[in-house]
Formats: structure tokens, sequence, C-alpha cells
């Protein structure tokens, strides 16, 4: 296998996650609200999820019950969390500005993962962890608030979806250290259907959801940029560091900035070019000299 693979993966996976307003724009033209959104994203994946698995990889559905505080990091504090932070700064700033915030999340890994993983943080890294934050910055065009102030909560809560993006590096580097990459993914988005589903009644809404167009991008949602990437993520992830994996990720913006441009007719200025060949730079800057020695280890948290 390539050494270049699993960062292939990872970039393939920030590929699909940034293809996901495709999905959410058409579930939001149907009457579904941000977080009810989230709700069939993750339901969807666990049900498709779990028919591959009895399908296909029955061996791999037994966890042990000492080590579901792993999937309820990836589920519950990441995968909900982020997203209700994510949306929450959206309501109380504005899209660019969440989303500048959002992509800190690199730098909490590397900083994580110096805690909890013993991963070094080395020059290269910092440099491109660095990259990422003044890449995404230009590219959400934060550039263009001056003069704008938001409150220290709004803030704050902004800075929480970065850090609950971030989580899943850390805890799903953890569970990899035990469980192949389709445990990990499945029991993710299962833990986190059994905290979204009461949490949003999502269920109240079935009969808009069973409509044909909206069946297609629920599924289409479930499917690309969920099962699939984070399948791919959890992939690459198992074989290299999860600071680096991070960083690899944040092609992410790059992608939706593409989709928007491309299918939606939105402007890219000269700040948000400038700030998405920042972030290619940081993912070539961490794919240079990769590292030979062998990065699966366990862990434990």
């Amino acid at each position: 296998m390539s050494k270049k693979m699993p960062y292939f993966m990872i970039a393939f996976a920030a590929g699909m996650w940034g293809m996901i307003g495709f999905f959410v724009k058409g579930l939001s033209d149907a009457g579904f609200s941000a977080m009810e959104i989230v709700a069939i994203r993750v339901v969807t994946a666990a049900a498709i999820l779990i028919i591959i698995g009895f399908s296909f990889y029955r061996n791999q559905m037994k966890v042990k019950l000492k080590d579901m505080h792993l999937f309820i990091g990836t589920g519950i504090f990441s995968i909900v969390f982020f997203n209700w932070c994510y949306f929450t700064a959206i309501n109380l700033m504005n899209i660019p500005v969440a989303v500048a915030l959002l992509y800190t999340s690199p730098a909490f890994v590397a900083i994580l993962s110096f805690l909890f993983l013993k991963e070094s943080i080395n020059k290269k890294k910092l440099f491109a962890i660095l990259l990422t934050i003044v890449g995404c910055t230009l590219a959400a065009g934060i550039t263009s608030q001056r003069g704008e102030s938001f409150s220290a909560v709004s803030i704050l809560i902004g800075l929480g979806a970065g850090f609950g993006y971030a989580l899943y590096s850390i805890f799903g580097k953890v569970a990899l250290g035990k469980y192949q990459p389709f445990t990990v993914t499945m029991y993710t988005f299962i833990v986190a259907s059994l905290a979204l589903v009461p949490a949003t009644g999502i269920f109240g809404k079935t009969s808009i959801l069973l409509e044909n167009e909206t069946l297609l991008y629920a599924f289409g949602l479930g499917i690309f940029p969920t099962v699939l990437a984070y399948f791919a993520y959890s992939w690459g992830l198992e074989r290299t560091e999860s600071s680096t994996a991070a960083v690899v990720a944040t092609l992410e913006p790059v992608v939706a900035t593409m989709l928007g441009v491309m299918v939606y007719g939105d402007r890219l200025g000269f700040w948000q070019s400038a700030g998405s060949l920042l972030i290619v730079a940081s993912v070539l800057a961490v794919n240079i000299s990769l590292p030979e020695r062998n990065q699966k280890k366990h862990f434990t948290l």
C-alpha cells in the first residue's frame, strides 16, 4: 500500500464533507431546521451502517461496554456538540466568522494530541497549523468584517465548534487502537442518533421526510458526506497522526467554496482565493517528507 494512501483517504473525506452544503440546502428548502438536518444525517447514516454491518461486517459489530465512553466521545462530545455550537454560532454571529472559528480545530487537535496521545509538535506541523488558521480566516472572509464586534459568549461558542470538531480525531484515534474503522464509524452515529432523535423530535416530520425528493437528499446526506466520508477519514486516521489528519481535512472549506462558485454562482474574492491557497499549502506542508515510523499504536484515555 502506498504511503500516500492514508492522506488521500483523508483528503477524499474532506472533499465529501465539502459537498454537504448541496444536501443541506435541499433539506432546508424542504422545511427542516439545522438541528433536524443533523438528526437526519446521523440517523440515516446509522441505519445504513447497521445494514452494511449485518451484511458484510458482522465480526466487527461487537464492542465492549467499558469502551462505550469512546463512542460517546465521538458521537456526542464531537458530532452532536460541534454541530450545536456551529449552528448556534451562525445564529449569534454570521456564517463566515462561524466557519473561521470552526476551522481552528487543527490547533485544538495538535494540543490535545500532544497532551493525551503523546504526539510531537514539530516546526513543520506548527507552520501547517498556522497556515490553516490564517487560510480559513481569509477564506471565510473575516477580513471584510472590520468594525463588527461580537460578544465573548458567541466567540466562545464558535471556538467550541472547533474544539468539538477536534474531539473526533482524539477519541477516534484511541478507539481505532482497539476497533476497526467500520466499527468506530457505526457506533459513533448510533450514539449520536440516540442523543439527537429525542432532542429534535424529527419523527414528527415523517410525512415530509418520505417525499421522494426529500428522501434522495436524506440518503445522499447519509451516504456521501457521512458514511463514506467518516469511514475514509477513520481509515486514514488509523494510519497517521491525529494532528496531521486534521490539517489535511481542512481541504473541506476549499471544496465547499468551489461548490458554491460552480453550482450556486457565489463570487470568490481575492481574500477567499488567498485563503484557499494557504489551506492547500498547509496540506502540502504536512505531506512533504512523511515520517517513516509506524503510527499504528494502542492508546488509553
